[in-house]
């Protein structure tokens, strides 16, 4: 008898479960995050030095390729290893870095020149300065299509396409 009852629960859960699966929705890709630090890869970070030594690998050991000099420029952290991250620039060089060279606050590389800042975030608004193609400038808040900016002093509202380091990194 109580294997009768145990089978029918069985055949019973079998009988359910595809009912089930099939109003599940499907499962989304999970981010991939940095192994060393779990935060989200790729991601946006900044030169924090003047001056950044771009290794071929994650060691001192391994050859610089060259030295990026110039102070909060937006890089993007493709990979992780130990205290070593793989960055690349907007042009798509880069290569391993200290991970003591770089920092979380966030700034963007203008990709227009004479790009406009607006006094908010709307096309119609009074323009406050225009800014030259390749300046670097420290990202506020971002929302809508626009990101609050600062360059030397000024602050305004760009529209996020125009500033690389600004939206959602490319995989």
């Amino acid at each position: 008898m109580m294997r009768r009852l145990a089978f029918a629960l069985l055949i019973g859960l079998m009988a359910y479960a595809p009912a089930a699966q099939a109003t599940e929705e499907p499962a989304q890709p999970a981010a991939e995050r940095g192994p060393v630090t779990n935060l989200p890869l790729p991601r946006f970070v900044s030169l924090k030095a003047a001056e950044g030594n771009v290794r071929r690998g994650p060691s001192r050991t391994h050859r610089v390729d060259w030295v990026f000099k110039r102070r909060n420029m937006p890089l993007q952290v493709v990979s992780e290893y130990g205290h070593w991250r793989r960055v690349v620039d907007r042009d798509g060089a880069g290569g391993w870095m200290h991970y003591s060279l770089l920092s979380g606050a966030r700034t963007a590389l203008v990709t227009l020149d004479k790009l406009p800042l607006h006094a908010r975030p709307d096309a119609s608004t009074r323009v406050i300065a225009y800014a030259q193609e390749g300046v670097v400038a420290r990202l506020g808040e971002c929302a809508d299509g626009w990101c609050e900016v600062r360059i030397s002093g000024i602050e305004g509202w760009s529209p996020m396409a125009h500033l690389w380091g600004a939206g959602a990194p490319a995989p």
